[in-house]
């Protein structure tokens, strides 16, 4: 399937050295693009930025109906599947959030400089070369995606993929900062939102009947308790909650929003279905004590997102060849699992994997976030080594 990695790696040579040479450029064009807002449903600031930029690499880059950029390298030979190279333009912070960036030496800091500026630079930085007079075989897919972040529930890549079909080659998603990881496992993720209603009423008049807001807190403590198993590994946990209207007043609606993961289908519907007989278990144990002639709490829940899981053979070609790839540059790979936009490809039976673009971060998804541009061109050649030999082959 794939061409041997240390041939493919030692014909990169010159493009290897540009990228070393441009890695200051390529840090200025990271915070660039990490200074231009993206919040996840409305990404189209950034996604005219980085047209703008995959244009001068690529013919007849375009915006799909998802949002996506996306634009297509040429192969020599018609008629192959392609091989795909994606990144996703989102983040998780909303409109208003100082992205303004401080640096420290190699390192700088920013909301979103890492996940997923750093994927992003490395998606033009590939075209860049990949367009330099190298030939192809196959012909290779660039997109930055939506949605990919929080409730977006991989947007993007529903679409782009649906768009495409499965004759595909090949998919690397580019994700953030890093040179060893590789994703083969597609950690899928069922979200859940529960309403629970009550009768509500003053805090002192009505006091006694079933206030939803204590609810929510028994049904999150329950929930804690859960017993998981820890192979094949899942995790539940209630990631947001709220409710009520005053401080002085019994609430008449709570809300809580649950999450289940696990790389395992089978588990994520045998855990979401435990995940509701719990709630509703904890609102009947509050009902059954309530002072008689007082209104019953309701509870309602709804899925609010799902992201599906698979796996890669870790023999796989495509593995494999990444493996080797890591280590031709010195490190030493790490399969992983995690939810990305290699999600869609995986559970549809495509060869698919998310590495990261080079270099080291931290503090991710936060105000604090950060990143080291120390030898971040071993990370560019890696994922540039591998999306040549799939495709060459």
């Amino acid at each position: 399937m794939l061409s041997d990695a240390a041939a493919i790696f030692n014909r990169l040579e010159p493009a290897r050295r540009r990228l070393a040479q441009r890695a200051d450029e390529l840090l200025d064009l990271q915070i660039a693009i990490a200074s231009v807002p993206a919040p996840t449903g409305d990404e189209g600031a950034r996604a005219a930025f980085m047209a703008a930029k995959l244009a001068e690499a690529l013919p007849n880059v375009d915006i799909d109906a998802a949002g996506n950029v996306v634009g297509r390298l040429p192969a020599s030979r018609d008629g192959e599947a392609p091989v795909v190279l994606c990144a996703h333009l989102d983040t998780v912070f909303p409109h208003g959030t100082d992205l303004s960036v401080r640096r420290d030496g190699p390192r700088v800091s920013a909301p979103g400089i890492g996940d997923n500026a750093r994927g992003l630079v490395a998606l033009i930085a590939l075209a860049e070369e990949l367009s330099n007079g190298f030939s192809l075989a196959r012909s290779v897919v660039f997109a930055a995606t939506t949605g990919e972040e929080g409730a977006g529930d991989l947007r993007g890549a529903r679409h782009l993929f649906g768009a495409l079909g499965d004759d595909i080659q090949a998919v690397i998603a580019l994700d953030g900062p890093g040179d060893t990881r590789i994703v083969t496992e597609a950690l899928g993720v069922r979200r859940m939102r529960a309403r629970i209603q009550g009768p509500g009423g003053h805090s002192w008049g009505a006091f006694g009947v079933v206030n939803p807001v204590h609810v929510a807190g028994a049904i999150t403590v329950d929930l804690a308790g859960l017993k998981l198993p820890a192979e094949p590994r899942v995790t539940v946990s209630v990631n947001r909650i709220g409710g009520g209207s005053s401080i002085n007043a019994i609430p008449e609606q709570a809300w809580l929003e649950v999450e289940v993961r696990s790389i395992r289908a089978a588990e994520l519907e045998r855990w979401e279905m435990a995940v509701d007989a719990r709630m509703r278990h904890v609102v009947e144990r509050a009902n059954a004590a309530r002072p008689d002639g007082t209104a019953p709490l309701t509870l309602t829940s709804e899925r609010i997102g799902q992201r599906p899981s698979g796996a890669m053979d870790p023999a796989h070609p495509l593995v494999a060849m990444a493996r080797e790839a890591t280590a031709i540059v010195g490190r030493t790979a790490e399969l992983a699992a995690a939810s990305t936009d290699a999600n869609v490809p995986m559970s549809r039976g495509v060869p698919a994997i998310a590495i990261g673009a080079g270099g080291r971060g931290g503090d991710t998804h936060t105000l604090r976030e950060w990143y080291d541009h120390t030898e971040s061109s071993l990370g560019l050649a890696r994922a540039l080594t591998i999306v040549a030999a799939a495709a060459s082959a």
